[in-house]
């Protein structure tokens, strides 16, 4: 068979060609569009399902932390991990802990903050350090002015902050506890800069309240641990639990369902 005989003619019967159309311009943009909104919507959503169960994003708004998140730092919060001793966790105002009145957010800002875009502007939120869980005996001074949780002294110069070489006391306000139940209690790395659960100890809700149950924290509201510093660049940072933490025994007992509160400064 020769090479003509093969070759597939675009020839009309009556000898002239055809041409090929070209596809419509239009056509194919309004297809591109649709496939583009659909993508993005398809990114919104699986960002918000992230935002909801898995990770969110804050802004650290006072120097209760210091030196350890700075004021305007976006830190990352895991949603899905337990909590343990040592660890940084953000939480809900578990009961006028917070003086800042409610800050106006536009219903745009409060969108791409649902949608896991933008990181939480809310001011009811707050952010401490986990000195002890549920059922820990959590007593300070030492008498070499430590922290003590189960009986054993924390070395806690990793975290505290400092200033010109001068590291603020552990704490300044004494206090003796039990933690009870489904509970946390919390204090900031600036110690002299943070109203932590040893500021709650004196405050009751009604007179039939425990004393010193406002200074702790109902695991409840605990968001989650923080992992990392996503901005500013410059201080991108991956934390752990302090591994002087890892030293603390198990609580002797089981956690009792009200806050046992052998000493507060009140």
């Amino acid at each position: 068979m020769s090479k003509a005989a093969t070759r597939v003619s675009d020839d009309s019967a009556d000898g002239s060609s055809k041409k090929l159309k070209k596809p419509e311009r239009k056509h194919g943009f309004l297809s591109f569009l649709g496939e583009f909104v659909l993508i993005v919507f398809i990114a919104l959503v699986v960002s918000a399902l992230i935002r909801t169960f898995l990770v969110q994003l804050f802004i650290i708004p006072s120097a209760s932390m210091e030196n350890t998140l700075g004021i305007g730092d976006r830190v990352v919060v895991m949603k899905t991990v337990s909590i343990h001793r040592g660890d940084i966790v953000v939480f809900k105002d578990p009961g006028d802990w917070l003086d800042t009145a409610p800050v106006a957010v536009s219903p745009a800002r409060q969108a791409l903050e649902f949608l896991g875009v933008a990181p939480a502007s809310s001011t009811d939120h707050l952010v401490k350090r986990v000195i002890g869980m549920p059922g820990d005996h959590v007593h300070c001074c030492s008498v070499d002015g430590q922290i003590e949780v189960n009986g054993v002294t924390l070395d806690e110069a990793s975290y505290i902050y400092s200033t010109n070489g001068v590291q603020s006391r552990p704490s300044d306000i004494p206090f003796d506890v039990v933690v009870p139940a489904q509970a946390i209690f919390v204090l900031g790395d600036n110690r002299s800069d943070s109203r932590d659960s040893r500021y709650h100890m004196c405050e009751m809700e009604g007179p039939d309240e425990t004393p010193g149950a406002d200074a702790f924290v109902p695991m409840s509201d605990v968001t989650g641990p923080v992992v990392a510093i996503a901005m500013p660049f410059n201080r991108m940072t991956r934390f752990h639990i302090p591994a002087d933490f890892a030293a603390v025994p198990p609580a002797s007992s089981p956690a009792p369902a009200q806050p046992i509160v052998n000493q507060r400064p009140c």
